[in-house]
């Protein structure tokens, strides 16, 4: 589901003034290959054990709503339809309505126009319940999945979509050389896909311990064979895709504007899972190239509902007569979701960032205490864990499950995972980092780097210790020049580069940096995609969100222990133990997070009371009548 795999912007500044999971999904980035063979029912399929058919499952334990259940608990059935949202996206526009390949940067919103097999609950920490497939079939084992389809389920073109639509796009995901690598890691666990007749289709796995596969399985948009018998899958152009979800492509205008359009008859809008959702007539997104400039477009009425992710913007910029009138409506949302990691992300191919002792050096260097007291209005709190702000973060010292987990790895970990609770360096005198100084040039010198002429000099092979903080957005320059004042300090010579959107995505999809500030987003349910995070296999993998390019075999074998969990209190003690070794390596500096979510909106847009784990879902929002 989209919401558990986010690759989150920078929580400070992002390329996008609204970042919404529901409105615009990013899909990333990573490698596997994948057997996939198409097969007609027949004798196979009747060895095959009989599985559970029912309405959604849940990852752990039971799916909270009941078969019978008329909407999600965050979505008004009641609320009107009609009118238009405008969301304003921060960034060098788009040229590709196709965001399943690698190539070209693909338009804001455009998972609107597809349906996926089954949709995610918000309020459950992973759970799915049919939409495409009208019901989910598997066994005890969750060694297969057979997805049961919808008879009413149509593209917009009214052709039925079929199990040979679900084969072609499973196909052409995992195999097609010019698709998002992601998928084929994501999906590399199955074996085989059968169509069992026209509206049934089954995924049978390599294994029986990947629990989670049924699930992400239904997060597949599914594509219409028919459509891309005609034209090529892998182009990645302006050409209007075919789909069969609630919205289609009204219009657009290249670089500037891309308008959707509600489907009258679409053939899903009585689903539960669907009522309450997807009320506006027409979804505009606008871009603009500068923040500031998109702020005051927002205040100034030309789009209507604005995610901040600027601490000095909503702390001075959100304010003024229409504030005070209630013309626009300020909110800070809770979140009930791990906040992930942002950090400054260390690129572990460049040979000057190998020695851990090396970037634990350079994050003593980073003053958090000064950046959020001066440029932040005290509105972060450090981030401490890869799963902060959730009960699957490590903490203390390890114990029962945890420790027995690491002590089978004792003797390729750092001493200090048993002994000592790992803490994010501090600064009590935000300013005066002296102490932190010091300690890291102790461990510069024990690495091998020492100071000549007031520059870091490596002993052996007396090259300067010099290298480039890659950025994407020109507001994050503010924060990023004081870190590397204090690197100066230590004789480190650390160059910020600014780039534009495009050629940032591809020298970050090439390993073409030494340093970003980078997210990653996690859920309440890791699994799958940790593989791609941190796995060996990913490290050379380009495109994969193996960014750091981490090569730990005891990593490898704890993330298969996430993805194996039994039972949700097997998955926090698992995932404990991963955050803690993760943690203990020091491939990032961590940044900061908030446990809520900056939004601010027009009266003329109304919400229901209750939200989800993650803040707005925007399309269960509505415009007021």
């Amino acid at each position: 589901m989209a919401s558990k795999i986010p690759l989150a912007p920078s929580m400070e500044l992002s390329a996008f003034s609204l970042s919404m999971v529901t409105l615009c999904k990013v899909i990333w980035l990573t490698t596997v290959a994948v057997a996939v063979t198409i097969h007609s029912a027949g004798a196979k399929e009747a060895k095959q054990q009989n599985g559970m058919i029912a309405h959604g499952f849940a990852m752990h334990g039971e799916p909270r709503y009941p078969a019978d259940f008329k909407h999600f608990s965050y979505a008004n059935p009641k609320a009107p339809k009609g009118g238009s949202l405008k969301a304003g996206i921060v960034g060098n526009s788009y040229d590709s309505f196709n965001p399943f390949v690698i190539k070209g940067v693909a338009a804001s919103g455009i998972s609107l126009i597809y349906d996926t097999l089954t949709k995610s609950a918000g309020d459950e920490a992973f759970s799915e319940y049919g939409a495409l497939a009208q019901k989910i079939e598997m066994p005890a084992d969750r060694s297969w999945v057979t997805f049961h389809l919808n008879p009413a389920a149509k593209f917009h073109d009214g052709h039925p979509v079929t199990a040979e639509d679900v084969i072609f796009t499973f196909n052409e995901l995992t195999t097609n050389e010019q698709a998002q690598p992601f998928f084929k890691a994501y999906y590399g666990d199955v074996k085989e896909v059968i169509a069992l007749d026209e509206h049934r289709v089954r995924f049978n796995f390599k294994h029986d311990q990947n629990r989670e596969l049924p699930l992400i399985l239904g997060q597949l948009s599914v594509l219409p064979k028919h459509f891309y018998e005609k034209r090529k899958f892998e182009n990645a152009d302006l050409t209007p895709p075919l789909g069969s979800g609630p919205y289609r492509i009204k219009k657009f205008e290249s670089g500037r504007s891309v308008t959707y359009e509600r489907v009258k008859d679409y053939w899903g809008s009585d689903l539960p899972v669907n009522q309450g959702f997807f009320n506006f007539d027409e979804i505009v997104y606008e871009y603009y190239k500068d923040q500031t400039v998109a702020l005051e477009a927002f205040k100034a009425g030309e789009y209507d509902v604005r995610v901040e992710n600027t601490a000095k913007f909503w702390a001075n910029q959100y304010q003024g007569p229409r504030f005070t009138r209630g013309e626009i409506i300020k909110e800070q949302l809770p979140q009930n979701v791990p906040s992930g990691m942002q950090g400054f992300v260390f690129n572990t191919r460049k040979d000057i960032f190998k020695d851990k002792k090396v970037r634990e050096a350079l994050g003593l260097a980073f003053d958090f205490e000064w950046a959020n007291t001066n440029l932040f209005y005290g509105q972060y709190s450090r981030t401490k864990s890869y799963w902060d702000n959730s009960e699957l973060a490590s903490r203390g010292l390890p114990e029962g499950e945890e420790l027995e987990i690491l002590d089978k790895f004792r003797s390729q970990l750092p001493v200090e995972v048993f002994i000592e609770e790992f803490k994010v360096p501090t600064n009590p005198k935000p300013g005066n980092i002296r102490a932190n100084l010091r300690s890291a040039a102790r461990l510069l010198s024990i690495a091998g780097w020492h100071i000549v002429d007031g520059k870091l000099v490596n002993e052996e092979s007396k090259q300067p210790f010099e290298f480039e903080i890659l950025l994407v957005s020109q507001g994050f320059e503010r924060i990023v020049l004081p870190y590397t004042q204090n690197l100066k300090r230590l004789g480190v010579e650390a160059n910020v580069r600014r780039i534009d959107t495009t050629q940032y995505i591809n020298r970050v999809r090439e390993f073409d940096f030494d340093m970003i500030v980078f997210t990653y987003g996690q859920s309440n349910s890791p699994g799958n995609e940790q593989f791609e995070f941190w796995h060996s296999s990913k490290a050379d993998a380009k495109g994969s969100r193996n960014l750091i390019g981490i090569r730990n075999p005891v990593i490898d074998e704890l993330i298969e222990l996430v993805i194996n969990a039994p039972d949700r209190d097997s998955l926090v003690q698992r995932t404990r133990a991963l955050d803690r070794v993760l943690l203990w390596n020091h491939y990032v500096v961590p940044q900061w997070h908030i446990p809520y979510q900056r939004i601010a909106y027009w009266k003329k847009l109304a919400r229901p009371e209750k939200q989800t784990k993650s803040g707005a879902d925007l399309m269960t929002w509505w415009v007021r009548k």
